[in-house]
């Protein structure tokens, strides 16, 4: 790599970080303030709420990451630009072009590491995080690899997963009776919660224990008196936006095969592959907000109008999610327009900068 896009993306890159972990420290504020109000309760004391704060960094690092992309990149750009770097650059053969480039490259950096938190360690982080809170908090429950372990009057319960519909997978029970001696024990493929609290078991295999034998029965379907308070189960829930783009097509799988509404799904899916590409759209952004002649003291200017349109860029998404359930719009249209439109706007005023 030669010395000036070596030293440019450099310059990019250390200030998109600096800019990543601001944000993150303001987030990590006012998640602790938040989650203040929870200290005490159960075992949830402060080490462990410090803990839930770093386990969901990564996360959070996911959403910031075309945002610090942006005010990072206009930052070094504003700096070179005011040191005359830029136009020291420009004069020994830099071209408009050979810069796009340059920072497309720098880009393509973060978009790499937007995929690689989205895809692996964001969801897997933040499901331990939201486990380890709800079993600290209720201290009925523990979690691990095996799924979430509960117990319940007499009944000792372990849930492998549940889907964003609250459809349980992997139901096993365990009944005792008053001298806590096994009574019975029952393993369902899956369960769907009633809106008592109860359970409505499928493909349901039942031992019952007596002195001497045991008495082995299958259904198709049963119900079960366990009532549980209302979303004590939820640790197992993840959102669509904090599942990967496996899990999200295997779910979508799944509703098509029943026949149910995939349309929230495949919102979230599309934005999962557009998310990356977010962030080389930022990059040109910087670009085109960056004060060309410091000078006119313009500057302080243009930064503030690139940091509201990221902040803008940051909310459409979810606008544009919205707004695709409730008008019918395609996933793929929704999920395209905000990182499309913005790129257009980049180019425009790029183009726009050079003609003058």
């Amino acid at each position: 790599m030669k010395l000036i896009p070596r030293y440019l993306i450099g310059q990019l890159a250390v200030m998109t970080v600096y800019a990543l972990l601001a944000f993150l420290a303001l987030y990590s504020f006012f998640v602790v303030i938040d989650e203040v109000g929870d200290l005490g309760k159960g075992s949830y004391n402060g080490f462990k709420m410090m803990q839930y704060v770093l386990m969901q960094m990564p996360a959070r690092a996911y959403e910031l990451m075309p945002l610090a992309v942006l005010i990072g990149g206009l930052i070094a750009l504003s700096q070179l630009a005011a040191g005359s770097e830029l136009t020291v650059m420009k004069t020994s053969g830099l071209s408009t072009r050979k810069l796009i480039g340059i920072l497309l490259k720098f880009g393509l950096i973060f978009a790499v590491a937007t995929a690689l938190l989205g895809e692996w360690l964001a969801p897997s982080l933040s499901r331990q995080a939201e486990n380890m809170k709800a079993a600290a908090v209720n201290g009925r429950i523990s979690t691990g690899t095996s799924g979430l372990w509960l117990k319940e009057q007499n009944n000792i319960i372990n849930v492998r997963e549940m889907l964003p519909d609250h459809t349980l997978l992997g139901v096993k029970i365990w009944r005792h009776n008053e001298q806590f001696r096994l009574a019975e024990t029952a393993e369902a493929e899956r369960a769907v919660l009633n809106s008592d609290g109860t359970w409505r078991l499928q493909n349901v295999r039942r031992s019952i224990l007596a002195d001497d034998s045991v008495k082995t029965e299958t259904a198709a379907e049963q119900q079960w008196p366990v009532k549980l308070q209302s979303g004590l189960l939820d640790v197992l829930l993840v959102e669509p936006e904090q599942m990967s783009v496996t899990a999200l097509t295997t779910y979508i799988g799944h509703l098509k095969a029943n026949r149910q509404e995939t349309g929230l799904y495949e919102i979230a899916w599309w934005r999962k592959l557009m998310y990356p590409v977010a962030a080389l759209v930022m990059a040109l952004v910087a670009l085109a907000f960056t004060p060309q002649n410091t000078r006119h003291g313009n500057m302080g200017l243009k930064l503030f109008g690139g940091i509201c349109l990221g902040l803008l860029f940051h909310f459409a998404g979810r606008l544009f999610g919205f707004t695709s359930q409730l008008y019918g719009v395609p996933p793929f249209i929704a999920a395209l327009l905000p990182t499309a439109a913005f790129a257009f706007l980049g180019i425009y005023l790029i183009r726009r900068q050079e003609r003058r």
